[in-house]
């Protein structure tokens, strides 16, 4: 068996005893479990969305240091891009590193930028996957901000996954609206500017709506069509490297 697979075997075992450990603790003790475990191996990715604020908070106060990747896909709304600086100032991030798509790719495969009008997956695949791929190959551990309330595939999500060659946290996976809104009350934080205007879940701009009363808090995301995910969560082979446009 290669080095690769067990790795994969290594952090599938250490996934499983973590998650046991951790699936109904508080999401600051599964942050502090995750720092203890890889320290500065892990990385937070935000999308500084509608929901971000509790779970950056929580990293403020458990390790301000880390790392928080945030994907500027060149389409996002610009109240996001504010937002991002706003509450990266506010909680004393001090290691926020936007990740942006490659050139190359961009000019290959989206040069007019209408890439999302025919084909979102591999709109997605350009601006988020390969960006975030390339940045998380430094790290053992990451941590998302995915909760089981999110519906769907999220349903299901255990606290901590192995993925790959790397741990996934999800400190969140086990609150509640309420719970989000309680924390956000609780400690004062900004909420993201379009929230009010009826976005719950905000992404790029050609592909979030508004949602109306009583829909699922994500059915703004990819509107009238089947995708439910960007493809940053979806398992991919142990080794896999995406490629898109030839040499990445």
């Amino acid at each position: 068996m290669s080095l690769a697979y067990d790795t994969t075997d290594r952090y599938l075992t250490l996934a499983a005893r973590l998650d046991a450990e951790l699936r109904h603790a508080h999401p600051r003790t599964v942050l502090e479990a995750a720092v203890e475990t890889f320290g500065d191996r892990l990385a937070l990715v935000s999308s500084f969305g509608a929901e971000s604020a509790v779970l950056l908070h929580l990293v403020s106060k458990v390790k301000p240091d880390m790392p928080v990747l945030f994907l500027d896909t060149g389409m996002l709304f610009g109240q996001t891009l504010d937002y991002r600086r706003q509450l990266a100032a506010k909680l004393a991030l001090a290691d926020v590193r936007d990740l942006r798509p490659a050139y190359h790719d961009l000019a290959t495969a989206d040069p007019e930028a209408k890439l999302w009008q025919t084909d979102t997956d591999a709109c997605c695949e350009i601006r988020k996957v390969i960006p975030l791929d390339k940045a998380l190959a430094g790290f053992e551990g990451w941590i998302t901000g995915r909760k089981r309330f999110h519906g769907g595939a999220r349903l299901s999500l255990p606290v901590v996954q192995q993925a790959g060659r790397q741990i996934k946290f999800n400190p969140l996976a086990n609150w509640t609206h309420e719970d989000l809104d309680a924390y956000m009350a609780d400690h004062e934080l900004p909420a993201h500017p379009l929230v009010a205007q009826g976005f719950p879940s905000i992404g790029c701009w050609p592909c979030t709506r508004p949602v109306e009363n009583g829909q699922d808090i994500r059915a703004g995301r990819w509107a009238d069509s089947e995708k439910t995910e960007c493809g940053i969560h979806v398992a991919r082979a142990p080794g896999a490297v995406s490629n898109v446009g030839g040499d990445i």
